[in-house]
């Protein structure tokens, strides 16, 4: 983890003090809306019980058909064009047959509507004046006052005005005969009929007969009639508290009667505005329902709330108004009477108190607390960020300090290292850094000269050795014959001076070479050719080995020194060609980079061993076999060499063992020389 991130972590643990005040916001916002919830419901059982008491809410039953109130005119032909705006509260025709059909019932001052619409895909069709009309699908229609009831045969072999037949004897009250429009297509059969405004009905009853299914064909069971009512709704009026919405419901959910009015715009009589709410509603609001489903104009509300008040048990519940930002608490309890639950009463009430208290003890505590963390944060976060800032700074100096093989690049001599001014723990830490930095560089530029130096100071003792031997010689040599058993002694003594020449030789050449190698000047060539050049001279000194040259197929322009890349793989090959066994092979390829290009020369042979694989490319090193004695010692400045006219390039040499493991591959990684500008 860095070191911002650390810093970070212990600023966000101060959060502790907010985040607890915040609880305890969040635990008082419940208790005020526990209070307030039981306060709503305890006016809700008290409008209960004397709605109960006056019997405004009369029994309904088990199940009733509920009567919409239709809000356009409705146009009997069969149609479901003038119901569209009620069909989504359409009402399941059960039957004991198990056909599948919905009824809409709507009242106006023309009188009682009702649609049915019944799923039939194969049709058994009969009028019914037909002596075969109940085997064939049909309707039964049921009505009912306080005579008694009839039923009515609904029935047609095509579409058009049907007239319902009598089933029962007549009944006082109820017509003898009922016109109705059918209409059918190949999902099924629908009826329209209208009764009249004046019929008195006490029940009614729909059944749906398809011959398909089989069943009872008369069953039509009668319900009563369910609608809305003024008067309930204006004795509701007077009996619910102030600024509460008050509904009166069925079991089933269906709306009876209805007062008052929910006023949930945001600033509205105390009302918490947008922000207020939104910081309520996010922060110390527990759960809110949808508030979907709980819109205000519907017929019938189908909620888990009404659902419990029905079976007994007084509910509530806090939903989202319909405005936005709005909060409003919902009671449902049941309404009872002599052990029977006739209706339930919903009260809802916009919520004022405890979103403002709520908010003013919360906004205080936030304020207050985020301001002083945002504060405590940035400050954190601008130390750990300038700190880690310095301590990259002092990082990439010291990466940059040193090239790939380890030596320095003079960066601390010619610069001052950054921070070293700085008064401060890091100014410490650059100041040692740049000590350390400047006695390796003068350690370093020591052993990069000591072969030179060496070199020169050699020679003298060296021709002192040489010419003593000589001298020796030739005195032996006047006096007397040299003795048999010198001679072995004098021989390795030559030998050994002789040896001793070439590696100081060696060093002043490798010193000569390095001032070469950077006097080289650059010219433009197409490298391709440069490398088909030296592998085309490379097959006829490998002898019985296979030579490959992998080449790109299209030309490859370089500024470079062509000589130096030459005599770079004239080293990589030579070193190749050693540890390559006569029937081995060698891969010479060449390829673009984005920067400049790659060369590599693979050969099969034994792996390069681990520990030195990062001196390689180090003067005076080699892997070769010790010469026996009289053999020109390998001096180990081949790979060097190559190093040296990489770096002059740009670029880097390094080896690698192959991942078969069947041999090693050297590799010269070359960028574009600088071009020279003419004075």
């Amino acid at each position: 983890m860095t070191l911002r991130r650390k810093l970070l972590l212990v600023a966000l643990c101060t959060l502790a003090l907010p985040v607890a005040g915040w609880q305890y916001a969040r635990q008082m916002e419940s208790l005020l809306r526990e209070g307030q919830a039981q306060a709503l419901l305890a006016s809700a059982r008290a409008v209960a019980r004397s709605l109960a008491v006056t019997g405004a809410v009369q029994a309904q039953g088990d199940a009733g058909w509920y009567v919409q109130t239709a809000v356009n005119p409705i146009t009997v032909d069969g149609y479901a064009d003038d119901w569209a705006p009620l069909t989504p509260w359409r009402q399941s025709l059960g039957s004991a047959q198990g056909a599948e059909g919905s009824l809409l019932l709507a009242r106006d001052g023309d009188g009682l509507y009702l649609y049915a619409q019944v799923s039939d895909t194969r049709r058994t069709r009969a009028d019914a004046g037909d002596a075969n009309a109940l085997t064939a699908d049909h309707l039964i229609l049921a009505l009912a006052n306080e005579a008694g009831q009839q039923r009515y045969l609904l029935a047609s072999a095509a579409p058009g005005v049907v007239v319902a037949q009598l089933l029962d004897p007549p009944v006082p009250g109820l017509p003898d005969q009922l016109a109705a429009q059918w209409q059918e297509d190949g999902s099924g059969f629908r009826v329209e009929l209208r009764l009249p405004a004046t019929l008195p009905l006490r029940g009614l009853g729909v059944g749906a007969y398809v011959a398909a299914l089989g069943g009872d064909r008369m069953a039509a069971p009668v319900r009563p009639l369910l609608g809305y009512s003024e008067a309930l709704s204006a004795e509701l009026a007077q009996l619910a508290p102030d600024r509460v919405q008050a509904r009166v419901l069925a079991p089933g959910g269906w709306l009876l009667a209805r007062s008052g009015g929910l006023n949930t715009r945001p600033g509205v009589d105390a009302q918490p505005g947008w922000f207020a709410a939104l910081v309520y509603r996010s922060l110390l609001a527990a759960r809110l329902e949808d508030a979907d489903l709980w819109s205000q104009d519907v017929p019938r509300l189908a909620t888990g709330e009404v659902a419990t008040a029905a079976s007994g048990h007084p509910a509530s519940v806090w939903r989202a108004g319909e405005e936005r930002g709005s909060v409003v608490l919902s009671a449902a309890v049941p309404i009872v009477r002599d052990g029977r639950i006739d209706g339930v009463l919903l009260l809802e009430q916009a919520s004022r108190a405890v979103p403002l208290l709520a908010n003013r003890a919360l906004l205080g505590l936030l304020l207050t607390s985020v301001g002083v963390l945002l504060l405590a944060g940035a400050i954190l976060l601008a130390f750990a960020t300038r700190l880690s800032v310095r301590l990259a700074r002092l990082r990439n100096a010291a990466e940059r300090a040193q090239l790939n093989d380890g030596r320095l690049d003079g960066q601390t001599q010619r610069t001052t290292f950054p921070m070293s001014d700085a008064s401060d723990e890091i100014g410490d830490l650059a100041r040692s850094f740049e000590k350390l930095f400047d006695v390796v560089g003068g350690y370093t530029d020591y052993l990069r000269t000591l072969a030179s130096k060496l070199s020169h100071e050699l020679n003298t003792p060296l021709a002192i050795v040489k010419s003593s031997l000589d001298n020796l010689e030739h005195a032996l040599q006047q006096q007397a014959q040299l003795p048999t058993e010198a001679q072995p002694y004098l021989a390795r003594a030559r030998d050994g001076v002789a040896r001793l020449g070439a590696l100081v030789r060696a060093m002043g050449e490798a010193s000569r070479m390095e001032r070469a190698i950077a006097a080289a000047e650059a010219e433009d060539v197409d490298l391709r050719d440069v490398v088909r050049g030296c592998a085309d001279a490379y097959r006829a000194l490998a002898g019985t080995r296979r030579l490959d040259c992998v080449l790109p197929e299209l030309p490859l322009p370089m500024h470079c020194a062509p000589e130096l890349i030459a005599q770079a793989l004239d080293k990589l090959f030579d070193n190749a060609l050693s540890f390559t066994p006569a029937d081995g092979w060698l891969r010479l390829s060449l390829r673009p980079l984005d920067d400049g290009a790659e060369i590599e020369l693979a050969n099969q042979g034994a792996p390069l061993p681990a520990a030195m694989q990062g001196r390689l490319f180090d003067s005076l090193v080699s892997l070769r076999d010790k010469a026996v004695p009289g053999d020109a010692p390998h001096l180990g400045l081949g790979l060097y060499v190559v190093r040296l006219v990489a770096e002059r390039h740009g670029g880097s040499a390094s080896a690698r063992n192959l991942d078969d493991g069947s041999g090693v591959a050297f590799s010269l990684r070359l960028r574009h020389m600088p071009r020279q500008r003419l004075a």
